[in-house]
Formats: C-alpha cells, structure tokens, sequence
C-alpha cells in the first residue's frame, strides 16, 4: 500500500476511534441519569427513571422566523445499538457541516431508535411575550407533544434542557444542562433536529422573499440581512422587538 493511502487509512481509523469514544460519552451521560450516577445533580427519585428526554431549541438570536424546539428522546442509550451507531457524527449542531446534520436528522427522525416532537413560536409569538418566554414555550409545546405519544407516567421521565432555564413543568423531573449539546446524546439529537428543521423552514421562505438571502443567513443578523431590512423595511415574519444586544441573564 502506498505510503500517501495508509496515511489516509490511519486518519479514517483515527477519526472513526475519536468518535465512538465522543457518542460513549454522551450516551453514558444520559445513562447516569438513569441509573442514578450523575454526580449529585438529582435528588432522590420516588421511581426509577425510564426515559431521558432531551430538550433544545435554536433560532433564538434571529431577526426573522420562529423560534424551533425539539423534544427527542433515544429509544436505547447503548453504543451497540446499531441505530445510535449512526449517530456517530452526533455534536452541538453549529459545529456540524450542513450534509452531517441533514443525515444525522433523517435517521433520528426515521422512528427506529428514536421518538421525537418539533414545535415553534411565531415571531408573532416572540413579539408578544418575549424570546426567553417564546423559546421555553416552544420546548413545553415540543415535550408535551411527545409526552403524549410516550408509555411514561410523568415521575418516570426526566427532561435535560440545554441551557440553564427551567420549562414551565410542575410533575416533571429536570436538569438544565449548560452547553447540554456537546454532553448529552439526547439533547445533541434534539438541537440537530430543531436547526435542520428551522434551515429548512428559512430557506423555504427565502424563496418568497429573496431580498434578505434567508436562504444562506437563515435569518440571524448578517450584515447582508441588515442592509436588506434598511431598504426593503420589514416583513410580517420579522420579529419587531429584536434587541441587538441579549441580556446574559437570558441566555439559555
């Protein structure tokens, strides 16, 4: 074997290596909070756990189009799953290429190895009570949406929420999880599904309104979707009440 293709070999295993040992770690964290094992983050349960439910939402610091959220909960949290073994990829989905996430979302939604649930919030929505309140609202719609497909009693489900804000849940164990996408499997499922399905959503409506290039920006703050709204004004899928500068106490 040439000496440039067993190069090439060595970095295909090495890669490969790297992320089995990435998809473990996430899964185990998922597990550890089944089995107790999580470091002292939860109190003590009434009943074991039977399911994690991880909870992300994206599109939140846009100046057009909803706020998306994904509920999504992985049938089994094992490496020798032969469905989580093609979640291999599975990372914060900012930091995954476009075709990635797309393959990635495709079988998480196929419904072999996994149960999920998208919701949104209008900008309409946004506009009336708020981003922080319309992106906790659009998870509660997503969970309660897939709560209802689920076997679960409420005490056997344990919600992991990116971020460090609590859904508006009273029977419902939680654990906010500060950059939860690059620690728990379920929660990195939940935020590839919610941003593949928004970039689809945006690019749909780019199509209807080209002039603000949604298709490429997906309607967060490019300086190209600045200049657009300076000229052509504001369309009714723009969120009137944007404040350029987020408050850190909302960031979730």
């Amino acid at each position: 074997m040439p000496q440039s293709a067993r190069r090439k070999t060595n970095k295909n295993k090495s890669r490969k290596k790297k992320q089995e040992k990435r998809i473990e770690a996430l899964l185990k964290f998922d597990r550890d909070i089944i089995y107790g094992a999580a470091g002292g983050q939860l109190e003590v349960f009434k009943r074991q756990p039977r399911a994690v439910i991880g909870v992300d939402e994206v599109g939140r610091g846009c100046l057009a189009g909803p706020v998306v959220a994904s509920a999504v909960m992985l049938k089994e949290l094992s490496c020798d799953s032969l469905f989580n073994m093609e979640l291999a990829d599975l990372d914060d989905s900012k930091k995954l290429p476009h075709e990635i996430r797309e393959k990635l979302s495709v079988h998480i939604r196929s419904g072999d190895g996994a149960e999920y649930a998208i919701a949104e919030c209008s900008a309409k929505e946004i506009d009336r009570i708020n981003i922080l309140k319309a992106s906790l609202l659009a998870m509660k719609k997503a969970v309660t949406d897939l709560l209802s497909r689920l076997p679960y009693e409420l005490e056997e489900v344990v919600l992991l929420v990116d971020g460090n804000k609590r859904i508006d849940f009273k029977d419902i164990k939680q654990i906010t999880v500060i950059k939860g996408d690059s620690h728990s499997a379920s929660i990195a499922a939940a935020s590839v599904v919610a941003k593949v399905y928004r970039d689809g959503l945006m690019k749909e409506l780019g199509e209807k309104y080209p002039q603000y290039l949604w298709h490429s920006n997906k309607g967060y703050p490019s300086k190209a979707h600045k200049e657009a709204i300076a000229i052509h004004g504001l369309t009714k899928w723009h969120r009137k009440t944007f404040r350029w500068q987020i408050n850190e106490e909302e960031n979730i």
